[in-house]
């Protein structure tokens, strides 16, 4: 079955004409018919448009069109429902964008067109990527395809159960403070966090802007590598995008990592981690070091300010950020007897709980009396974490951590309790503030029952070359990548 395979596996199947582009999409459809009404991870899929966009990369394949000019001609990805596709709904799973779709593709869209790739379906997500579990939907509660009782991760949760339940054979989410990673490690794939500036937000509906960045989840680390070469780069269009030349990712995985030192920061081995997540984490460091890896224990001191200081920042942005959506210019429309009550009636009705929870805390820090107390001394304190991760890269190749604390609980196990929730990101959210880059791949399951664990590398600014690579040499000395879900 084509939607089984990795992007590798297609396109060497594509160019030997032993599948066809049509075969592929179409077999993803099927998949998607057969699991989706338990997963829910598909908010739409346009399928008449997905068909001939596959009818039309097969004609490129007939006519000389190759994978080395196109290395996605034919790949079936599915996006994350905050990233701008032409013609296709735009809800960011929310109410309040009612029914509209987007007049234009983002970036990363553009590219992956050029690159050859069929772009279909809006994948769930929580609610403007607030969120950790895909519980704050406005549409459905996407469910973990090792347990349907279980949550994915969030906000990118349809995108990691599209690529583990095999609908697709690569998605593309949003990292605002773990929002790719954490779902790619309660689902079992890969999920990558590119340094901030690395792939342009042009098209990306934004959550907290100095935080957010576009990424891949995929099946193999191979696969990720190919995907953040097809989208990365300088784009003018996004003032904060890097003007630095994009390397070939896939050159370098190689299985070697003799040599390079792996820091193990000491402050996230502590209590609260689930003792199977602590103990496929130390396996893995330990399959790090057989394979030639120098494993040390590194301090990152500011840790424990993270949290805080990165719920006042991204829910200040998004207080900014959402104040766009009236009732007024799209969207949603709530009628009222003047502006203030068309304003007042349609953001009640059209944001969900946790969105207004963090408009309102957003607000407050940055209002007059409290600016400096909260918004300007956190910034201080994002500095200061920034400034952790840049000593211990003097020191260290790469930094090695679990991904998530937990692996996934059950749905409506936290609803209650934001603060529980929020501490699910405890391992993430760093990377955003110091606008590094990260990356999460399986590494093992908990027993009892059996769910998947995620490890993760974090890299120094513009150092993905250096934790795929890693994340590849791993991956090709265990099996963790190739169990699959019993759907």
């Amino acid at each position: 079955m084509p939607n089984r395979l990795t992007i590798s596996e297609l396109t060497a199947k594509l160019g030997q004409r032993e599948v066809s582009a049509r075969e592929a999409m179409e077999s993803c459809l099927r998949r998607i018919h057969r699991t989706d009404r338990t997963i829910k991870a598909f908010l739409s899929i346009d399928e008449n448009d997905s068909v001939a966009q596959a009818d039309a990369a097969d004609e490129a394949l007939r006519h000389g069109a190759n994978h080395q000019e196109q290395p996605l001609l034919g790949v079936p990805v599915a996006v994350k429902d905050v990233i701008a596709v032409r013609n296709q709904p735009l809800n960011c799973g929310s109410k309040v964008l009612g029914h509209f779709r987007s007049p234009y593709d983002a970036t990363v869209i553009e590219k992956l067109r050029t690159a050859g790739a069929i772009v279909f379906g809006r994948l769930n997500m929580d609610e403007f990527a607030m969120g950790s579990s895909t519980e704050n939907s406005a549409f459905q509660v996407t469910q973990n395809p090792w347990d349907p009782s279980r949550i994915p991760g969030g906000s990118s949760g349809g995108s990691a159960a599209a690529v583990v339940a095999d609908d697709c054979l690569a998605a593309f989410g949003s990292d605002t403070g773990g929002s790719i990673r954490q779902p790619a490690a309660l689902c079992g794939c890969v999920g990558l966090k590119p340094t901030y500036g690395r792939v342009s937000r042009y098209g990306l509906v934004a959550y907290a802007s100095s935080l957010d960045q576009i990424g891949p989840l995929a099946k193999t680390v191979r696969d990720a590598a190919l995907l953040l070469r097809v989208i990365g780069g300088h784009d003018r269009r996004d003032s904060t995008s890097i003007p630095e030349p994009v390397p070939d990712y896939t050159a370098r995985l190689d299985g070697q990592i003799k040599g390079l030192k792996l820091g193990l920061p000491k402050e996230y081995m502590v209590g609260g981690l689930d003792p199977g997540v602590s103990q496929a984490v130390r396996a893995a460091v330990e399959q790090l070091q057989k394979l030639g890896a120098e494993v040390v224990e590194i301090s990152l001191p500011h840790t424990d300010y993270a949290i805080a200081a990165y719920y006042i920042i991204a829910t200040a942005e998004a207080s900014a950020n959402l104040a766009r959506f009236d009732g007024i210019r799209y969207g949603l429309r709530v009628d009222a007897n003047d502006p203030i009550e068309l304003y007042c009636r349609t953001r009640g009705a059209g944001f969900g709980t946790e969105v207004k929870r963090r408009i309102i805390l957003g607000t407050y820090v940055l209002s007059s009396g409290y600016y400096d107390a909260y918004y300007l001394r956190a910034q201080k304190v994002r500095t200061l974490i920034r400034q952790d991760f840049l000593n211990a890269f003097e020191k260290v190749d790469a930094i090695v951590t679990p991904t998530s604390p937990t692996a996934a609980f059950k749905i409506g196990e936290k609803s209650d309790d934001p603060l529980q929730m929020y501490l699910m990101d405890i391992f993430t959210i760093s990377a955003n503030l110091a606008g590094i880059c990260g990356l999460s791949l399986p590494c093992g399951f908990t027993k009892n029952p059996k769910l998947p664990i995620g490890l993760q590398l974090l890299g120094k600014p513009l150092g993905e070359e250096t934790i795929l690579r890693i994340a590849h040499a791993y991956e090709q000395s265990t099996s963790w990548h190739k169990e699959k879900p019993g759907l």
